[in-house]
């Protein structure tokens, strides 16, 4: 008979070593313990996983805590590793789970305003179709408003390329609906608008006002009063003069527009041309905690120093309360189809008001251009350079070599903005200085047919090179530029995969790129040209839980149907900022 002190040492024994062998189980199988010391907020799985992470591209679950992920990997695994009693499994029940959009550019501020203007897009973004179109569209919305004599009126999105037989927009056409109210319809470039007769009275303009440096103001054919369309250094003024929400407004304005990029799976967004004034909106409204979404603002080079004197170079770089201080911005010419793109070769179809031999012009004067890239770059600060045409780009090199000069290929964190219509060498020499080019695919689709008569087949199907720059090895990232194009990176990828026209013409076949790199350049490059890709871009453990859902798979879909995919849903840290009714 064994002694009970004995059987009882036995027992823990044999105890002992039951827990030994299950422990060495556990390891050997590489489970966790039974109860998870880490155990998430939020589980996804049962859909199709893009990390846009090349060591593990796709994956079955994704484990959220905190606002940050936790793990991704098998199901089981992250399940068994990291499911408690609190988490939360989301189904995505087929639906692909990315990480969330990061705008490379587009003017945020101008979202704040569109929600109270007339959106006159050619269709398909807009019912502006033509002339009359347009005004009953401004009469329309008038009369809903029931808006009082004397109160401007706004519309964004009027494209004179797309009127029938050429006629566009004049202040005449205008004037007979709207003796009383100041009206201004802002070009699709967002680089001018058409305004009435009230509203050039408000700002100041009349046969006597002379054409600024940089500028375009059209006239009319038997007088020189201005016939409605002004442009570049002529609009500016009035744009900076345009009004802003008030104190009751701000906040209202801002979720609206914050809600726009939400629903377009956006969860970064950049404020391309930023105003001292506009700013200090920004701010106010950051400071009330109501940001969705991170938003990075660029100083124009008109308002830098009075944005500097005010934010201490520190303090640059840093989110506070979802809003950062990025760098500065300066615009060296304008856009291709309001044929104010600096080139070194003429537009094939005249200027703007008919000029013959018409190059276009540089925003800025060349030595000021210089001067501010030279001041950021002493600074240290990442410089945006918006430049379309081949000229405006030869000047963003040579303002770059005169400000880097001894040490040309240090990554001074340059993006040119558009650099559409980049030649082969420049392209290059972006390479060499490490610049990112910011290319704009969508115009392959709004405005190549344009740009064919503006400038001919060889240069318009060279748009906005993306193939051609990422077989250099650079990372290009793709942007909307809204409110020039809709937010929707769905159909800004499409645009780069298949590069079709408005009238289905191929819009240079060989720079069409595949649907992963499409979504590199709005993700992880993007991250990459906003030095964040250390917390975004890419669904990694540790990184922001930033993300979007998709209806839809844009990698495994028929390319010509990316543009039909449509967000489901958008997080931003872990929290849902939209849900699709």
């Amino acid at each position: 008979m064994t002694h009970p002190s004995k059987r009882a040492q036995m027992m823990t024994i044999r105890s002992i070593l039951i827990l030994a062998t299950a422990a060495s189980v556990a390891v050997s199988t590489g489970c966790r313990a039974l109860a998870p010391e880490i155990t998430a907020d939020t589980i996804y799985a049962g859909g199709d996983i893009i990390t846009i992470d090349d060591a593990q591209p796709t994956v079955e679950a994704l484990a959220v805590k905190d606002g940050k992920i936790l793990a991704v990997g098998r199901r089981d695994e992250v399940e068994r590793g990291y499911k408690g009693p609190a988490t939360v499994v989301v189904d995505l029940a087929g639906k692909t789970l990315l990480p969330g959009f990061l705008d490379p550019h587009s003017h945020y501020f101008s979202s704040l305003t569109v929600a109270n203007q007339v959106n006159v897009f050619a269709p398909p973004a807009g019912p502006g179709k033509d002339v009359p179109s347009i005004v009953a569209e401004l009469k329309k919305f008038c009369a809903a408003r029931k808006i009082p004599a004397g109160e401007i009126i706004q519309a964004y999105g009027y494209d004179d390329n797309a009127m029938p037989n050429g006629v566009g927009l004049s202040r005449r056409d205008l004037d007979m609906d709207f003796p009383d109210n100041p009206v201004i319809v802002g070009h699709v470039s967002m680089h001018g608008a058409v305004l009435n007769s009230a509203a050039f009275d408000r700002y100041g303009f009349s046969a006597a006002t002379k054409t600024p440096e940089g500028g375009v103001i059209l006239r009319e054919a038997d007088s020189n009063e201005p016939a409605g369309l002004i442009m570049e250094m002529a609009f500016l003024p009035v744009f900076a003069a345009l009004p802003k929400p008030t104190a009751e407004q701000e906040l209202d304005w801002s979720r609206a527009g914050q809600m726009l990029y939400a629903a377009a799976g956006i969860t970064t967004a950049q404020e391309g041309a930023t105003h001292a004034a506009d700013l200090e909106v920004m701010q106010r409204v950051a400071a009330q905690g109501i940001h969705l979404i991170d938003v990075i603002a660029y100083p124009f080079v008109t308002d830098f120093e009075a944005v500097l004197a005010k934010h201490p170079l520190a303090t640059w770089g840093q989110y506070t309360h979802g809003l950062k201080l990025g760098g500065g911005k300066i615009t060296l010419d304008g856009s291709i189809q309001g044929k104010t793109a600096y080139f070194t070769t003429p537009y094939l179809t005249g200027g703007p008001g008919g000029e013959k031999n018409w190059t276009g012009e540089p925003g800025f004067p060349v030595e000021a251009g210089k001067a501010f890239v030279k001041r950021v770059y002493d600074l240290g600060l990442p410089l945006n350079i918006h430049a379309n045409g081949d000229a405006a780009i030869d000047m963003a090199l040579q303002a770059h070599e005169l400000a880097a000069a001894g040490d040309l290929t240090k990554d001074r964190h340059v993006t040119v903005i558009h650099s559409q219509m980049v030649r082969p060498d420049q392209l290059e020499k972006f390479a060499t200085y490490k610049f990112t080019p910011s290319f704009f695919t969508a115009h392959a689709y709004y405005f190549a047919d344009t740009h064919i008569l503006n400038r001919g087949e060889k240069q318009a199907f060279f748009l906005s090179p993306m193939r051609k720059a990422i077989d250099m090895g650079l990372r290009p990232t793709n942007h909307t530029d809204f409110v020039v194009t809709p937010l929707d990176q769905l159909f800004l990828m499409w645009t780069a995969v298949n590069r079709v026209s408005r009238s289905g013409v191929v819009v240079g076949a060989d720079q069409r790129i595949t649907p992963l790199e499409a979504l590199k350049a709005i993700t992880i490059n993007a991250a990459y040209q906003y030095r964040e890709e250390a917390s975004k871009g890419s669904l990694e453990s540790g990184k922001l839980a930033d993300l979007v859902i998709l209806d839809g798979n844009p990698l495994t879909v028929d390319p010509m149907r990316i543009k039909d995919i449509k967000v489901v849903e958008t997080i931003k840290e872990g929290k849902t900022i939209f849900k699709a009714e």
